[in-house]
């Protein structure tokens, strides 16, 4: 070969080489809402940032491509003090979808005329209880979900796992504060489901590698212990932990009877009496194993029937230990129907009504169509981003999830959240559950938090908000509204220290 052509040879494969790394790719558009009877104008950047890493050999090297939504508030004396919180969904493989056009973003799916999640064809509107009012979004897909992907010679499957998940998420939203000088601003993050894990996760990563320090915390739907809703075999902390959550979806669903009526009349006041049970007698009972007699064992068999409206003789050939699953197929049996694990509320029909699983959970079936199709729609038409990529809503190419360090053991990043507020002690959180959440139940997370070991002088910092719906709490509008007000109040009380 010739110099000459040699030369040329070594242009065109840098050129193709130059060609396969992806650039940032983005769109800015202008728009308003209306919250609280006042309208607001915002800016929305839509669109890619490729995240790099440092390499001894080739210096900056892309790694992957992050899809982000960010909406920030026009009209700012000084945008770069103005408060900014990252969102994101949970899963593991979930986009941030949910909280985005469920409850923080300035547009949701708009409910049909009763207030319930909607029919095709969907339809986004004006959200009136986004928190943009108080602090600008933004909503950030991790890789693999949304139109999120590692850049080509480089494999997804190294994002796939709990440790470089947080690593990619924090080093995004370190990216983010530089490129759009964001530093100044204070700092939130929300996260749902496992979500609240890698938020946790996220409040160490950020703080202990690379001294970034967040003035707050929102956890939607908790799960940052493991141990308290995985059912396996010597764990019995989920039977005790889900029992109050079994309750409220018996109670809503009228499966009650041998309740008083004056009981029956409030949820509240029944949940109060049906935790005492569970950390108490029914605790003990079940730390008793075999050992415990007779006749204590067929008082907890009438309690847990009387809580759960399952039959005795049902609860009996369980060993005492409900099931999610057996309990959402069982408790609606005799009906052929099943109730849904996001949201124990929603009833579903399955083929098999003898078998021990439900096939679907009725809860996501209701909602995944409404936000897939808005937020396709909406990202195209209103934010002006184009992709011919699939958008991942749920992405299945994240699993086998690798939780690498935690093999043989469960995931805890509670220990995490703890040194993280003890070492920034103006770190504030809030925490939302919902009554009927089969998936995260509430008495897990009041357990989380009850044994994170936190100083006295710092429990003040936690703000703990319940709500009568399920994971997804914000899709009932009742409970949206309640949402937004408690999320007002933390963030006022976050900021008015500063």
């Amino acid at each position: 070969m010739s110099q000459e052509e040699q030369k040329d040879s070594e242009e065109s494969t840098s050129e193709d080489k130059d060609k396969s790394i992806p650039e940032d790719k983005l769109s800015v558009t202008h728009h308003s809402v209306t919250i609280n009877g006042k309208e607001l104008n915002y800016t929305a950047t839509t669109g890619t940032l490729v995240l790099k890493v440092e390499d001894e050999k080739e210096g900056e090297k892309p790694k992957a491509s992050i899809f982000f939504i960010a909406y920030t508030l026009d009209d700012v004396e000084d945008a770069s003090k103005r408060p900014i919180t990252f969102s994101f969904n949970g899963g593991p493989g979930s986009s941030s979808v949910w909280l985005h056009l469920g409850v923080l973003g300035p547009r949701r799916v708009k409910p049909d005329e009763d207030g319930n999640p909607p029919q095709p064809p969907y339809e986004l509107t004006n959200n009136e209880f986004s928190i943009l009012d108080k602090t600008d979004l933004v909503f950030i897909d991790p890789v693999s979900t949304g139109f999120s992907r590692a850049v080509p010679g480089e494999e997804a499957k190294q994002f796939h796992g709990f440790q470089r998940d947080i690593e990619s998420v924090g080093d995004f939203i370190l990216l983010y504060l530089g490129r759009y000088k964001r530093w100044r601003s204070p700092k939130f993050l929300i996260g749902e489901s496992y979500g609240t894990t890698r938020a946790c996760g996220l409040s160490g990563y950020l703080q202990d590698r690379h001294g970034t320090y967040l003035n707050g915390i929102m956890l939607v739907s908790v799960v940052l212990n493991f141990q308290t809703i995985r059912f396996a075999a010597g764990n019995d902390l989920p039977y005790i932990l889900f029992l109050p959550t079994y309750t409220a979806t018996a109670f809503w669903h009228n499966k009650l009877s041998e309740l008083e009526t004056s009981k029956k009349g409030s949820l509240e006041k029944l949940l109060d009496e049906v935790r005492e049970f569970a950390i108490g007698d029914y605790t003990v009972a079940l730390m008793q194993g075999s050992a415990l007699s007779d006749r204590r064992r067929q008082a907890i068999v009438k309690k847990l029937a009387t809580y759960t409206g399952l039959t005795p003789d049902y609860i009996e050939k369980t060993d005492l230990r409900i099931k999610i699953n057996r309990f959402c197929k069982e408790l609606l049996r005799e009906e052929g129907q099943t109730v849904g694990r996001f949201d124990s509320r929603f009833k579903g029909i399955d083929r098999d009504s003898a078998g021990e699983n439900y096939e679907y959970d009725p809860s996501s079936a209701v909602i995944q169509g409404a936000y897939t199709a808005t937020l396709n729609d909406y990202v195209r038409v209103d934010l002006e981003f184009e992709s011919d990529l699939p958008y991942e809503i749920l992405s299945r190419r994240v699993h086998p999830w690798d939780y690498g360090g935690h093999q043989n053991e469960y995931v805890n990043v509670a220990d995490t959240l703890r040194k993280a507020m003890t070492t920034n002690p103006s770190l504030k959180v809030y925490v939302a559950s919902g009554y009927y959440d089969l998936a995260t139940p509430f008495l897990a997370t009041e357990y989380t938090f009850s044994h994170l070991g936190l100083d006295k002088s710092l429990q003040d910092n936690i703000t703990m908000a319940y709500y009568g719906a399920g994971h997804m709490m914000y899709i009932d509008m009742d409970e949206l509204e309640k949402m937004k007000k408690d999320m007002d109040a933390y963030l006022d009380a976050t900021l008015s220290d500063l």
